[in-house]
């Protein structure tokens, strides 16, 4: 038995997120990704991926892997692949891999760009990938108080784990939020996040860069581990799951450069 990891990058407009889904009619990437390996190989194989996107989520740094008696090389997996995906859905790269390696458990962390367009008008071009927020963001408000949101905490006020009962606490390596032009992007570093604990920050950051919220009240919010405190989330199209780490393997490029870092990271 072969093990293949994988990286890739979708558009999730049109998909009802990353995990099948027990309602008949829904599509998701995992299925799709199933489908063409079935169509390929001849065999029905499970994908399991680094992070569970939700519906209308995207990714460029998305890694999945799965086990496989086919014979293919992967140099040759990422064109036979693609051959059968939907254009929506791409495998960037493929490589095989010992059997202890584990897309979700063997992650060391994750990182998401959330992108917001800061300007009166929505744009036709960029609507699938960017959260227009009409009136101006003061972003150094929300750099100042994005430090209450890094470092280990519970965060069950910003997401619920997979399953119920589990740890809420987790630990934020960074926020770096950045201006360039009518785009605000901000960048998370995690081990791990809760469910819609990225979109739930961004929700929070955006009330602080409007002035309805303060540092102190983005404290309030952490320490109250009460989820009906969090804000409005973020909508799920400015979201990106943009990289996956491992343990001597770093899956993508970063999506901030020292410049970036320099102008707001925390």
């Amino acid at each position: 038995m072969r093990r293949f990891r994988l990286l890739v990058e979708y558009d999730g407009t049109d998909y009802a997120g990353f995990q099948t889904q027990e309602s008949e009619g829904l599509r998701t990437i995992q299925a799709e990704l199933e489908k063409a390996i079935r169509r390929k190989s001849g065999e029905t194989r499970r994908v399991s991926a680094a992070g569970r996107t939700d519906a209308g989520v995207h990714a460029t740094g998305q890694v999945v892997h799965f086990d496989t008696d086919w014979r293919i090389p992967a140099e040759r997996l990422v064109w036979a692949l693609n051959g059968d995906l939907p254009q929506d859905i791409r495998v960037r790269d493929a490589v095989e891999v010992d059997e202890a390696f584990h897309a979700r458990f063997s992650a060391t962390a994750r990182e998401y760009r959330y992108t917001i367009l800061n300007r009166e008008s929505p744009s036709a071009m960029a609507a699938r990938f960017t959260w227009n927020v009409r009136f101006p963001l003061d972003i150094e408000a929300m750099a100042d108080a994005a430090r209450e949101l890094t470092g280990t905490h519970d965060f069950a006020a910003f997401g619920a784990p997979d399953l119920p009962g589990k740890s809420t606490v987790r630990h934020v390596h960074k926020i770096v939020i950045v201006r360039r032009g009518e785009l605000v992007r901000i960048g998370v570093r995690g081990n791990a996040f809760l469910r819609q604990q990225v979109r739930a920050t961004v929700g929070t950051l955006e009330q602080v860069g409007l002035g309805k919220l303060d540092r102190a009240g983005v404290v309030r919010i952490r320490d109250s581990r009460d989820r009906v405190q969090c804000p409005a989330i973020a909508p799920a199209q400015g979201l990106t799951l943009t990289r996956v780490d491992y343990t001597g393997t770093r899956m993508t490029g970063a999506y901030w450069n020292e410049a970036d870092a320099e102008s707001g990271e925390t």
